[in-house]
């Protein structure tokens, strides 16, 4: 994205974990930053932090989407930037523990969130001229996880969402990015983090995912995913082509 220098800029989730990390980033370089989440104690006070501007939204509502876009445009004058980062995890499984409700608050966060965030903000970015959205998916979306099969097809939708809809936007200069890491030091690994410490996967560190975070900034392609796991450069995962028909 080159100079962030008064680039204005809106992070979901923002208040906490990666999304917290980026916004700091972003503001370090320049960048005016709108900070939306459901968290209004911990928003407001990075916002003050970072001389930005917290608005509450919840990303399942479209509504507050729109909002917050229009928060920004009416605060910043423009909209350049979207980091779709808001998250959680799922909480039930499909099997005994499944719970309808716990199910449709992560799809509503998971992949609500990321389709309501980028179609509230299209048309900003094409009234600056074009910009960039990167959602925060995760390597959840790229490989099975027996054990969050749920959390796995969403961030898996939004893999496919991200692929799409960079095709799609690629003649309005609107890049569109996926981010994937794998287990991050945030609160969302809290349940499952006694399993993780004592396995063979290192938890990465949220400054490593914030890395490739503004990796995806200085890329020139569109429709990437990009995987970050330790000890790894991260890079776009290289998907295999589909087999076409035969005659």
């Amino acid at each position: 994205m080159g100079d962030l220098t008064d680039k204005v800029a809106l992070v979901t989730g923002g208040a906490n974990g990666i999304g917290a990390a980026v916004a700091r980033r972003l503001a370090h370089h320049g960048a005016h930053v709108v900070i939306a989440d459901i968290d209004d104690v911990a928003g407001e006070s990075l916002a003050g932090q970072i001389d930005g501007l917290y608005v509450h939204c919840d990303v399942a509502d479209l509504g507050d989407d729109e909002d917050a876009v229009a928060a920004a445009v009416d605060r910043y004058g423009g909209l350049d930037l979207v980091h779709l980062n808001a998250g959680v995890g799922t909480g039930c499984g499909v099997g005994d523990d499944f719970d309808g409700r716990a199910y449709r608050h992560a799809m509503g966060v998971n992949l609500d969130g990321v389709i309501f965030g980028a179609h509230a903000a299209i048309p900003a970015l094409r009234a600056q001229g074009g910009g960039t959205i990167v959602a925060t998916a995760s390597m959840a979306g790229l490989v099975p996880v027996a054990g969050e099969p749920i959390y796995s097809a969403n961030k898996h939708a939004v893999v496919g969402f991200v692929r799409s809809l960079g095709e799609a936007l690629a003649g309005n200069s609107i890049a569109v990015h996926a981010l994937c890491p794998s287990f991050a030091n945030t609160a969302l690994i809290a349940p499952i983090r006694s399993i993780i410490d004592g396995g063979a996967f290192p938890i990465l560190d949220v400054e490593d995912v914030v890395d490739a975070f503004f990796q995806i900034l200085d890329s020139d392609t569109t429709g990437e995913c990009w995987f970050v796991v330790p000890g790894r450069p991260s890079e776009p995962f290289r998907f295999r082509r589909a087999p076409g028909p035969r005659g």
